[in-house]
């Protein structure tokens, strides 16, 4: 393995990173309407749990209000108990064969609880990829000892690294502060 196979890598697991937390934010409720909120609801269908998006089509109406389509008509119910046990303090209700989910305003303590929840999640994001960093310069390391590279050619690839991870941390901070901002717009 070379200084180039472990920059590599180490860039790769980083953007992963960040992928996971955007992913994993955008299951966040905000003020507004979002079908993403409701991909990770396991629906009843016919025994099994099932992600919601495999029995039913999502969609926004308005701002406030996603509209749910089930594929068959008889999932009506199972869809509706499925989002109400959700957690997320959802009502929704069926018009024929839509189901309406309007999105309730968040009080100010919800809000303030989403912001703490989002900054815990992101703190979490820059652990891993400080983690991946210090995984990184252990592996030059490795390559110093085992006489494959140089001891300049560590400390270089050591401060592109930290570089790296610099970018990364400062990409969290950006993803972050516009999470905060979107949950903080009334």
């Amino acid at each position: 393995m070379s200084i180039a196979d472990v920059k590599k890598s180490t860039e790769q697991k980083m953007a992963h990173s960040i992928e996971s937390l955007k992913s994993g934010l955008q299951k966040v409720r905000t003020g507004r309407a979002h079908p993403n909120i409701l991909e990770h609801i396991q629906v009843d269908y016919y025994g099994t749990g099932v992600p919601i998006s495999q029995v039913a089509n999502l969609s926004l109406a308005d701002a406030r209000t996603i509209t749910v389509q089930p594929w068959e008509r008889n999932m009506i119910p199972a869809v509706e108990k499925a989002i109400r046990e959700s957690n997320l303090g959802l009502n929704p209700s069926s018009m024929g064969e839509t189901i309406r989910v309007p999105m309730p305003p968040l009080s100010e303590e919800r809000r303030k609880e989403l912001t703490k929840f989002v900054k815990s999640e992101g703190e979490g994001c820059k652990v891993a990829i400080r983690n991946l960093r210090r995984d990184a310069n252990e592996a030059f390391k490795k390559l110093v000892k085992d006489k494959l590279v140089s001891e300049d050619d560590d400390r270089r690839a050591q401060d592109e690294v930290q570089k790296l991870t610099d970018k990364f941390v400062a990409e969290v901070d950006k993803i972050l502060s516009e999470k905060e901002a979107e949950i903080m717009t009334v």
